[in-house]
């Protein structure tokens, strides 16, 4: 079985392709840049393809002889919706059976990030494909990016309020459940809620780093005033977490996985190691 992976070389779209080389599949990943394709051979992608999710011939020969498609969005792109159409028609063309879309939990929310993949969403289930879609929660990787800033300073601070409460998810649990779609058919036509157990506020979060760290962190909020050049869906975005939060309930991802999901205090301290090995 031969598998696209679109943005293999992505952060998080990367994670798929080892899921999927563990299950016993092939994978090929579609990258965007010639310089990216090495990275997906890294991560176990057997072959690769140059292409770009707006240019439909592109995508045709991507998805020339495979037999499921795994397509997560471009995180805030104004084309958004475009590209999830292109891909579910390419898939179309190409006569691929089975399409994994990670979307986001709750799309039913008045954000632009989520009404954009409800979009996609409402293209793919009338598609005639046999379709997966994973509404996964706050992801524990976004903490990656300001670990040595947290280190450093000892304050863990997001731009909206510390007291609002969020279920959050392992991506690699995530790609995990992709992969179980695309290999298997237990999960054909579902649409599943995918969080891991604790739901915490920021000084939650704050108090669980201090125990990984072995030191007191602080927490604080952002003037978003302050930020730069943000854009102004993000800011839409950092105003509803002010009152309201990401919350889901883990059962669907610890049954689908038949194991307990990844914890944040595990992922913290895997940044710790790694961070600290570098």
């Amino acid at each position: 079985m031969t598998i696209l992976a679109v943005g293999a070389a992505g952060t998080l779209a990367g994670e798929i392709v080892p899921a999927l080389v563990r299950r016993g599949a092939i994978v090929r990943g579609l990258v965007h840049r010639p310089e990216q394709m090495q990275l997906a051979k890294t991560r176990g992608a057997s072959e690769v393809a140059i292409g770009d999710l707006s240019d439909p011939a592109s995508l045709d020969a991507a998805m020339e002889g495979v037999e499921g498609v795994f397509h997560i969005g471009p995180v805030f792109a104004p084309e958004e919706v475009q590209y999830g159409k292109n891909i579910i028609q390419a898939a179309q063309r190409a006569g691929v059976r089975k399409l994994v879309f990670s979307s986001v939990i709750h799309p039913v929310l008045n954000l632009p990030n989520h009404a954009a993949k409800a979009l996609v969403e409402e293209v793919l289930v009338n598609s005639g494909l046999e379709y997966t879609i994973l509404h996964p929660t706050m992801l524990y990787q976004n903490y990656a990016a300001s670990w040595d800033r947290i280190v450093e300073t000892g304050i863990l601070a997001e731009p909206w309020s510390a007291d609002t409460r969020f279920s959050r998810v392992d991506y690699r649990d995530v790609a995990d459940v992709a992969a179980i779609a695309l290999t298997e058919d237990r999960l054909a036509f579902g649409t599943f809620e995918l969080c891991a157990p604790d739901i915490l506020t920021r000084h939650g979060v704050a108090e669980l780093l201090s125990q990984v760290l072995g030191k007191k962190v602080g927490y604080a909020t952002l003037d978003r005033n302050k930020l730069g050049n943000v854009p102004k869906d993000m800011l839409t975005m950092f105003e509803h977490y002010d009152h309201s939060g990401l919350l889901g309930n883990p059962l669907t991802l610890r049954s689908i996985l038949g194991r307990e999901p990844r914890t944040l205090r595990a992922y913290f301290e895997e940044l710790m190691h790694m961070f600290r090995c570098e």
